[in-house]
């Protein structure tokens, strides 16, 4: 085959063994290569050394293009050690990084030697369309441009790129819905099972995502950034297509929707979730809590019976004020509801809260914990996730120039109020404090006593209500800690629980916030 229709497709490492799942992006992407190029897939998840497996694979063949997702904290240097091996090894190929990160941070991608290009937002199209201009003069000429020709690339929508040092942004493409792309090609990661995970659900759990994007725009949340607010929606029977597949073929027992809002309205959701009533397996997915707290009692009973097990519910905060400035876009009394109905359903509701915003931090923190107090009296079982605020960048307004262009970049230029100005390269997103930043560990604002605060009230919290994903932990291990914790959080004496420490050195909890499902 011609070395223009060879494709190799990279996902740096970004998580443990035990945490690994299916590489959906690149799955996305290989299912519309499939006929028209020759590609392969390297996960840096399953593959102990991925730096030397892209060089042998590149060693054996020449290759149109290497293609590299990369998401914002912990997958940045991974990509970079892979991306800067190959442009050592192989200068002239070209080297295109996609994903949330270069989305989000095209300028600072482009300001490494080793990305010749940035896909953002959604990349089939984009990736087909630079692969049939590449012949045309698209190979790199050098750290400075992506190509040889820049009219070459120059009209492919939803590509940023270099010329003469310069960063040159083409305008931004539509969105396609789930739909209307091909079914993905499970077998390209070769053996499957090794992906099908153990959970509290099932002991083969598999992924899947069948809606992109959300039409909310909360402050903090990547995904508005990635989607400018759209929402594109697959049908059910797709869906539950795919789960029959998984469960058919390859021995899936359970599901993890990666939808980053499953349910986006009552009539959508209907139809998708009688689809997978018919195939039963239990199901894990995002939802919002004031869109579950305004469905039908109808609804809710074919919830039930779809079989849905967890839900990953943003409640963010403790009041309406807070919510309204992070543009949430909901209510504290729909999480109250949601919990309430959750309860009535046999649904966990998985409740995640963004604390210590730049206005009051330590304020809304004390808030969050009796509210969370106030749910769990409501719902016992009812997961609590704490992350602490981070901005993220926005598409710029909607002006005469950008209305003619279609071009919307997200632009941030300090992070936070008076916080410090956003790295430039790849290399300084990688240092921990930014790492920290972005996966909503840390802010600059937050003294360290309020992050001392949060990290004791989640282990007496932790201890005192042990996770239900936890299916490793014997019962006497959870009841001992649940014991040791109760007085803690009986009299909201949560400072310095040296004990409770101790405790799970020898008794270790799982930890989903940091191990995912």
């Amino acid at each position: 085959m011609s070395p223009n229709r060879r494709v190799l497709l990279i996902n740096p490492r970004m998580c443990s063994l035990s945490a690994v799942r299916l590489p959906l992006s690149l799955l996305h992407l290989g299912a519309m290569l499939e006929g028209q190029y020759d590609y392969q897939l390297v996960d840096g998840n399953m593959d102990p050394d991925a730096v030397r497996t892209a060089l042998e694979v590149l060693d054996r063949e020449p290759h149109a293009l290497v293609g590299i997702t990369v998401m914002p904290g912990p997958q940045v240097a991974p990509a970079i050690a892979i991306s800067s091996a190959i442009r050592a090894a192989y200068p002239d190929v070209p080297i295109v990084w996609g994903g949330y990160f270069p989305t989000m941070y095209p300028e600072a991608a482009l300001n490494a030697s080793y990305v010749d290009y940035v896909v953002r937002g959604q990349g089939e199209y984009t990736l087909l369309e630079l692969l049939e201009r590449l012949p045309d003069a698209g190979r790199p000429l050098g750290p400075l441009a992506s190509a040889t020709d820049p009219s070459c690339v120059e009209t492919i929508q939803g590509l940023s790129w270099k010329r003469e040092g310069e960063v040159q942004h083409n305008p931004d493409r539509h969105f396609h819905p789930p739909s209307t792309f091909p079914r993905l090609p499970y077998d390209r990661v070769g053996e499957v099972r090794p992906y099908l995970r153990p959970s509290f659900m099932g002991v083969r759990t598999a992924v899947h995502q069948g809606a992109i994007g959300c039409r909310y725009r909360c402050e903090f949340c990547g995904v508005v950034t990635m989607f400018n607010g759209v929402t594109q929606l697959d049908d059910g029977a797709r869906i539950a297509e795919a789960m029959v597949t998984l469960r058919d073929r390859y021995g899936a027992t359970a599901m993890q929707f990666y939808d980053n809002n499953f349910f986006d309205r009552e009539e959508t959701s209907v139809p998708i979730l009688e689809a997978m009533s018919e195939v039963q397996m239990p199901w894990w997915c995002y939802a919002r809590a004031d869109t579950l707290a305004n469905f039908s009692t109808r609804t809710w009973e074919s919830i039930r019976r779809s079989r849905l097990t967890m839900a990953y519910i943003g409640a963010e905060a403790a009041s309406d004020a807070v919510l309204k400035e992070m543009k949430k876009g909901s209510r504290v009394e729909h999480t109250y509801e949601t919990a309430r109905l959750c309860r009535a359903y046999g649904v966990i509701p998985e409740f995640s809260f963004v604390l210590g915003g730049p206005h009051d931090p330590e304020g809304e923190i004390e808030k969050t914990f009796e509210f969370i107090r106030h749910l769990k009296r409501i719902h016992p079982e009812c997961e609590v996730i704490l992350y602490f605020y981070s901005p993220t960048p926005r598409r710029q307004r909607l002006t005469a120039q950008t209305r003619e262009t279609g071009l919307r970049l997200p632009v941030m230029e300090q992070y936070g109020p008076d916080g410090p100005p956003l790295p430039t390269t790849p290399e300084e997103w990688i240092e921990p404090r930014w790492i920290d930043y972005v996966c909503h560990q840390d802010a600059p604002w937050l003294t360290p006593q309020m992050r001392q605060r949060v990290k004791d009230f989640s282990t007496v919290l932790g201890c005192r209500f042990p996770t239900v994903q936890d299916y490793r932990t014997r019962p006497w291990g959870k009841l001992t800690l649940r014991a040791m914790a109760s007085w803690r959080y009986a009299t909201r004496r949560y400072t310095d629980p040296w004990e409770l420490k101790l405790a799970r050195r020898l008794i270790p909890l799982r930890q989903p916030q940091q191990e995912s499902l």
